[in-house]
């Protein structure tokens, strides 16, 4: 007698998988920075995710996989489980976004991401309080803006003070 997967088991399944980035946000400890360590690797060693061409449909098809399987998770898990980790890569790609492709944005970039998605200033703590998977994804959107403009700015800083520096 063959098994079948119903529907519903398919669909939690799916939910599971693609929610929680292939199972990395069961990880026991940070699973977020975990994901976001995961994302930003994956960034940096692979450089054809530095264009805006590639890089861009990536972040929305993030952000809408993230809105249809977040409720699901939430049904299962609660209220904006930290299960739900593919927030994490849509918000650590759009820190990266139109910046150089080097060493130093991916850590400043991945720095800056998990202080801002940690310390929620506004109105990225507004955004988090959105319905369902809204306020799960949009919350981590506004945190990798905040850490581009951020990287943008120290990048700009650091260029001044290299140009200071006596040969």
């Amino acid at each position: 007698m063959s098994a079948q997967r119903s529907p519903f088991a398919m669909k939690l399944f799916m939910a599971r998988f693609f929610g929680s980035c292939g199972g990395l946000g069961f990880f026991p400890v940070a699973p977020g920075t975990v994901t976001s360590f995961v994302a930003a690797a994956v960034y940096f060693l692979l450089p054809s995710l530095a264009t805006a061409e590639v890089l861009i449909p990536l972040i929305v098809v993030a952000f809408l996989v993230g809105l249809m399987v977040s409720p699901v998770m939430e049904s299962l898990y609660g209220h904006d489980p930290s299960q739900v980790t593919i927030d994490e890569v849509a918000g650590q790609w759009v820190a990266f976004l139109f910046l150089p492709h080097t060493w130093v944005t991916v850590v400043l970039g991945f720095a800056a991401f998990r202080f801002f998605d940690i310390v929620k200033p506004e109105p990225v703590n507004s955004a988090q309080r959105l319905a369902g998977g809204w306020g799960i994804m949009t919350d981590d959107i506004l945190a990798g803006i905040y850490a581009n403009l951020s990287v943008r700015i120290i990048v700009w800083a650091l260029s001044f003070t290299a140009l200071e520096l006596p040969l």
